[in-house]
């Protein structure tokens, strides 16, 4: 559960701590207080987008912090341990801290123990702690998806799961369907084109052009062609390094390291300390010889030889003629020839592809349509007992003769289906006894909404894995009798989770565990000093000033300690 929310820089919200209990806790005061600004931080946590709009006016950045309390066995702390967040263990659980900062120029981080995370992993840590319902959600509920996605939920984990299933094989089904249908749109002008590039692949074929021959082709042909002053100017180097015809009278280079040498040794006679420069002498006579053979050797491989540097430009002609037609470069003709071969392979296995397209839409249609029965049967199921459960919520809402019904429409073929199924979902609602079944968005008023989404998400609550549950102003429209029994249902599901509540509604918060109040400052800022919580007197005053704004009314007081005794019995 969630233990406390710390809060700076935040809309009206300069400074403040809020605590939170197990049970229930409402959070109240007057309008323009600041409550909405602590659900703005909480979904910050949860890894809403950061706005610096949010972002204190004056304030260089807004800060939210919220440490929770986790079961010591909960599956959550294998992904923490995964993101080396740090926790703390004691005799509560494990404390989790969350934090987020928004600049005021726009720049958001998100933190999980301490480490910077992307605010994504807020979203993925808090979906498994924390679920959020606001007044948008009376007006979702108007939406057919809105309503499928409901009846999805209450249907459990397996449900899920098998929905899951069906949209990959109906995104398989889908997609071999649409390359089978472009197949069969496409076949003859495949054929065409696979004709032309046939052509083009016996063109190339015939050359058979190697990577980078061009570029060998083109050293080799300058080098035949030269091959006259190439063997005089390299011959001439060769004598000059170990002499030669070239050099009658010069000493070559190794006769002169031979000389040098020859004094060094009678130097290290006298000085054995340059002994290194005669190893040095070595090395570069053992060089020159080195070179001076590989010298030769590059001689007499070269000769003229007019026949092979003709047959060499021919083929250059050849792939210059391959470049111009599949080029420019013949890296680009190779990489045609690649595409058109494979092509032309397509193209010649089409009938056998045809084959397995077919059979891959008849077998992910058959599984799908096999899914989408099963979903089907599990909606029309979880549909009876999710209709029961609201119309029974509905009536201890001081709705008594109203029953909720939700029919399910269901298409045949998966050319029919959507990504969720087979299914249409419609929540009906009759409001009295004799009455006609309406779709909701047709047949309930605004305070009769809230009451159904309450009712819902009192008996989706069943169903949800997370420990703590967010209502905002969902009891908005209602009042009397009707309040009294909406704290009462937040009351009763606050035995099994953490129910946090922000309310208007003295009937509701009376049911509270824990009531804190929300308040601004004389300067219209809401500091650590502005959110407390009340006890005794205190919160007898807070509810007088909920129920008829004149603080200090005996007789408010009085109607006040009737409602937290009333609360105080259905709590026990």
């Amino acid at each position: 559960m969630i233990h406390e929310l710390r809060i700076h820089g935040l809309g009206v919200i300069e400074d403040a701590v809020v605590p939170f209990a197990p049970g229930l806790t409402v959070l109240t005061g007057e309008t323009g207080a600041g409550k909405t600004m602590l659900l703005t931080g909480l979904g910050l946590l949860m890894g809403a987008k950061g706005d610096p709009g949010v972002v204190r006016t004056g304030a260089e950045r807004a800060d939210v912090d919220g440490e929770w309390r986790i079961p010591v066995d909960s599956p959550l702390l294998d992904l923490l341990d995964e993101l080396g967040a740090r926790t703390e263990t004691d005799d509560e659980g494990v404390a989790l801290i969350l934090g987020r900062s928004v600049a005021a120029e726009g720049r958001s981080r998100a933190f999980a123990g301490g480490r910077i995370v992307p605010s994504g992993t807020l979203t993925e840590i808090t979906d498994r702690l924390i679920a959020v319902h606001g007044q948008s959600d009376q007006l979702l509920l108007r939406d057919a998806r809105r309503q499928r996605d409901l009846l999805d939920r209450f249907a459990g984990e397996t449900h899920m799961g098998r929905l899951a299933r069906f949209g990959e094989a109906f995104q398989q089904w889908r997609a071999a369907q649409r390359e089978r249908d472009d197949l069969l749109a496409h076949r003859q002008e495949r054929e065409r084109e696979a004709s032309l590039m046939r052509l083009g692949i016996e063109e190339i074929a015939a050359v058979q052009p190697e990577p980078l021959e061009d570029e060998h082709l083109k050293a080799k042909a300058v080098v035949l062609a030269n091959a006259t002053d190439l063997v005089a100017e390299v011959t001439a180097a060769h004598e000059l390094l170990v002499g030669g015809d070239a050099v009658p009278e010069q000493s070559s280079a190794v006769d002169l390291l031979g000389q040098a040498r020859r004094l060094m040794e009678r130097a290290v006679a006298l000085d054995p300390s340059i002994a290194g420069y005669v190893a040095r002498l070595d090395e570069l006579i053992g060089s020159v010889d080195e070179a001076a053979s590989e010298l030769s050797g590059y001689v007499r491989g070269i000769e003229a030889d007019p026949q092979l540097l003709a047959h060499i430009e021919d083929r250059r002609q050849a792939l210059a003629t391959l470049k111009r037609k599949y080029g420019p470069e013949l890296a680009d003709v190779l990489a045609w020839l690649e595409r058109a071969e494979r092509t032309v392979s397509e193209a010649d296995t089409t009938d056998l592809r045809l084959e397995q397209l077919t059979a891959a839409v008849s077998a992910c249609g058959g599984l799908a349509e096999d899914l989408a029965a099963q979903l089907t049967k599990g909606r029309r199921a979880a549909a009876k007992k999710l209709s029961a459960a609201v119309s029974e919520e509905l009536r201890a809402l001081a709705m008594p003769d109203s029953e909720l019904r939700i029919d399910v429409a269901t298409v045949s073929g998966p050319e029919n289906y959507t990504t969720e199924g087979a299914d249409d979902v419609v929540m009906l609602l009759r409001p009295h006894a004799g009455g006609d079944f309406r779709p909701l968005g047709k047949g309930a008023s605004g305070g009769e909404l809230s009451r159904i989404m309450l009712a819902i998400e009192v008996v989706l609550a069943g169903a949800e894995s997370v420990p703590t549950f967010v209502f905002d102003e969902v009891d908005a429209g209602i009042g009397g009798k009707v309040a009294v029994e909406v704290g009462r249902r937040l009351a009763r599901l606050a035995r099994s989770a953490q129910v946090i509540v922000v309310t208007h509604l003295p009937q509701v918060a009376a049911f509270a565990d824990r009531q804190v109040v929300v308040a601004k400052g004389s300067d219209g800022q809401v500091t650590s000093a502005s959110v407390s919580v009340v006890e005794g007197d205190a919160r007898v005053q807070e509810l007088v000033r909920m129920l008829s704004g004149l603080e200090g009314s005996a007789s408010g007081a009085e109607h006040a300690s009737e409602l937290l005794e009333l609360a105080s019995r259905e709590r026990a």
